[in-house]
């Protein structure tokens, strides 16, 4: 098993950069792209800088910008949106994206752990990562959320075996990772199933040990709380093994995005960068809708999530709902209970587990906020799908 699967999670290190303590950036690592060793200096004048035109004179010199990922479906298609041709993720070359708002995009595939340290430490322009882990880091670094990609939808499960209910699992361990979305799924679905989680103790273990130790029979651990594709590898692996509850309790709960710096976005080109990697995603979510190359796409995510084949990227797109319309990411930013009641939620958990030392100022579109929630960026593109 790839460690990368568990990159998707905040770990120990991580942990430390949402309390203010520096850590030394890490290089990109398991990717083809080196990891920058700063923000792209955005070179050169762009007609997209201040909220001008949406396409920049394209004799103007590219301004380049950084995206850090790391392999989940969501974010997976940026890799896939570089084999297609519709952004070239090396910098100094540029695909038809790239080319129509005059920007350079310099993909950084790393781990999800070296993603969020990269872009803490402003060594990358944007990054890939739920609104969970992205407390910590606008803690340092004011944040805009430009776009929500996808949600989990029972991608995230606790899977038991000899374990019926919800009350015969009370009192017993279960194994997962601390202080981290599998956590906070655990604690709010029993939440919400009326269950205090004060009584379901959550046991520290490495995910991917944690699944195959449950996998194996072993040490008598039958709980275990992950994700997929560590949900979907433990129920066909164990005949007597089911899904107790799942983030599907949850909805709209745990969300995967893409957030830029705000001095990032103010440096000149930063608009007509956010308005590209928007315009990019939705390319590739109708790439994924046309019958044509929906299959070919979702083989291309699967290569770089788990390696997983068609059918299973079927199941696992299911679980990881994809925002595939711009009225969807409009809609979820705009919603009273994501602002008043999510929000809120995922803050005090961080305060709760020492991953913010204070709330976190949250705003939903005005710019006060340290983390801004914007839909200014797919509102444009959706607009400029009208004219």
């Amino acid at each position: 098993m790839r460690m990368v699967f568990q990159s998707r999670w905040r770990s120990a290190l991580v942990a430390s950069l949402c309390v203010g303590i520096s850590i030394a950036a890490i290089g990109g690592c398991g990717g083809s792209k080196p990891a920058s060793n700063g923000p792209s200096s955005a070179s050169g004048g762009s007609a997209a800088q201040g909220g001008s035109a949406a396409v920049a004179s394209s004799t103007a010199k590219p301004a380049t910008f950084s995206l850090a990922w790391s392999e989940y479906p969501s974010w997976s298609i940026f890799g896939v949106a570089d084999e297609v041709g519709l952004i070239n993720g090396k910098e100094g070359e540029m695909g038809s994206i790239e080319k129509k708002y005059n920007v350079d995009i310099k993909l950084i595939l790393a781990t999800y752990d070296s993603c969020i340290t990269l872009y803490g430490n402003s060594q990358a322009d944007a990054v890939c990562i739920t609104n969970i882990d992205i407390l910590g880091a606008a803690g340092s670094r004011n944040s805009v959320g430009i776009l929500p990609t996808s949600t989990s939808a029972g991608a995230d499960a606790c899977i038991v075996a000899g374990i019926n209910s919800l009350e015969e699992l009370a009192g017993k361990p279960t194994r997962g990772l601390e202080k981290s979305v599998s956590q906070y799924c655990f604690e709010r679905c029993l939440e919400k199933l009326s269950k205090n989680p004060a009584d379901f103790p959550f046991s520290q273990m490495d995910p991917e040990q944690a699944a195959l130790a449950f996998q194996g029979k072993n040490d008598g651990i039958n709980s275990i709380m992950v994700w997929n594709p560590f949900v979907m590898q433990s129920i066909r692996s164990r005949s007597d093994s089911k899904v107790l509850f799942s983030s599907e309790t949850i909805p709209e709960e745990i969300i995967d995005m893409v957030v830029v710096g705000k001095d990032s976005l103010s440096k000149p080109g930063g608009e007509a960068f956010a308005k590209a990697v928007v315009e990019t995603f939705y390319l590739m979510n109708k790439r994924m809708a046309d019958p044509k190359t929906s299959d070919e796409t979702l083989v291309g995510i699967g290569a770089r999530f788990a390696k997983l084949e068609l059918d299973d990227m079927k199941t696992i797109v299911q679980q990881t709902k994809f925002f595939s319309e711009p009225t969807d990411a409009v809609r979820l930013f705009a919603d009273e209970r994501f602002q008043k009641e999510t929000m809120p939620l995922v803050s005090k958990f961080c305060v709760k587990y020492g991953l913010t030392t204070t709330p976190v100022e949250l705003s939903f579109g005005d710019g006060k906020g340290l983390m801004d929630f914007s839909s200014k960026y797919v509102s444009g593109y959706l607009d400029s799908l009208k004219k």
